[in-house]
């Protein structure tokens, strides 16, 4: 068990306390936890993140990372959330947005909105440049029309960060940009044209919405671009760096989970007897327990020391490489780890009664989402390589030696 470090993780450490007995709710009602993200909103973790001159608090995301740990152990749902609310797009906007694009979108997230980052679509996935979704400039708009699939938050995020391949009015591809949408149906703000035309039934995560966005001739205004400073050519790097961040998020949330489980199993192993003893005194379910414990003690060492990096030439997101790293290690040994303390409770950790197999169900999804834990392996060893690693049908005449993978 580690300290509490701050006052982040102690208000997170609360908070946990009390969305355990709601947990199993949202996944058999695939409801959005709406009242604990009205109650991390209160505590002032939705938005930590954000700077104090746009009513943040100016968290680190370590600090982010000692939160989201405690609040996973007790619901995934909720700290999927708040890792959303504070890495990922958000951190894309605080770091390359306007001042009006920041003053704009802090206190929807403050309130408690989940940005959606919509990169995906049913063609390009892991090959993120292949995406059709385009935006053309007409006069003082972009033009967006195209297609978005397991965008995280669909129909329930009011904020988005849309990425399209960026076209000039005569229809010449400048390259890829961010662009934020505002929808809010409540508030009657519905940008015509923006559909939420379906939902996948997911394996885990069953409150968190994924859903296919689709943008048909959506008028958003030029001021919502979000254009780094190396501009459209180069800023799809730049806007994929805040993917660093949400990275060290997810592998946190899944190193979150697993410690959770332990913490289970750990109560049960004391509880159980069989033979005429507590369970807990068996050498072989000793021996699984240890191994889980060092499994997770690695992946919070890994994530932290991502979470504290900065990347190359000055970049305030985690380095890249730690990232991925991080994410892939803690991801994976979180599935086995979840896996073992089910087995710990034999036919009662695959019922309903314990929330194991819940918590089985959710972890299986961070060596996907995010970055499969191939396409992480792949950007490791071009990092370890120093040469870059595309993947497509002419890579052996690209592989260029003597290069950074993050460039």
């Amino acid at each position: 068990m580690i300290q509490i470090e701050n006052a982040f993780q102690a208000t997170a450490r609360d908070l946990a306390h009390r969305f355990a007995p709601r947990a199993a709710e949202w996944d058999q009602s695939r409801s959005y936890c709406w009242e604990n993200v009205t109650e991390m909103a209160n505590a002032g973790l939705m938005g930590m993140t954000i700077p104090t001159e746009y009513g943040g608090q100016g968290a680190s995301f370590f600090d982010v990372a000692l939160a989201v740990e405690e609040v996973a152990k007790a619901c995934t749902l909720s700290a999927r959330i708040l890792v959303e609310a504070n890495m990922g797009g958000i951190s894309a906007v605080m770091a390359y947005g306007t001042p009006e694009q920041k003053a704009f979108c802090a206190p929807i997230v403050l309130a408690g909105d989940k940005p959606a980052i919509c990169i995906t679509e049913p063609d390009a996935g892991s090959a993120a440049t292949e995406m059709t979704t385009t935006a053309q400039r007409s006069g003082d708009k972009y033009i967006l029309n195209g297609c978005k699939h397991w965008i995280t938050g669909g129909g329930v995020s009011k904020l988005h960060l849309v990425f399209a391949r960026v076209l000039d009015e005569n229809n010449n591809e400048l390259g890829i940009g961010g662009f934020i949408v505002h929808r809010d149906p409540e508030q009657g703000i519905d940008p015509e044209g923006f559909d939420i035309v379906s939902r996948e039934r997911t394996m885990g995560l069953c409150g968190m919405p994924e859903a296919t966005l689709v943008f048909e001739n959506v008028e958003v205004d030029a001021d919502f671009a979000v254009i780094p400073p190396s501009g459209f050519k180069r800023g799809f790097a730049d806007l994929m760096n805040a993917y660093n961040s949400q990275r060290v998020g997810a592998g946190t949330i899944a190193m979150g989970v697993a410690a959770g489980a332990i913490e289970h199993a750990k109560r049960y192993l004391k509880e159980r007897h069989q033979f005429g003893r507590p369970i807990a005194e068996f050498q072989g379910l000793q021996w699984m327990l240890a191994d889980m414990d060092t499994s997770v003690h690695a992946s919070r060492l890994m994530l932290h020391e991502a979470a504290k990096s900065r990347g190359p030439n000055g970049s305030q997101f985690p380095d890249m490489t730690m990232a991925a790293r991080a994410k892939l290690f803690a991801s994976e040994a979180a599935i086995k780890v979840v896996n073992d303390a089910l087995q710990m409770f034999g036919a009662r950790g695959y019922g309903a009664a314990e929330p194991l197999e819940r918590m089985y169900r959710d972890v299986r999804m961070f060596t996907i989402g995010g970055g499969t834990a191939q396409i992480l392996r792949t950007q490791v060893a071009g990092s370890i390589l120093e040469m870059r690693t595309p993947q497509t049908r002419y890579q052996p005449e690209e592989m260029t030696y003597g290069l950074q993978a993050a460039e």
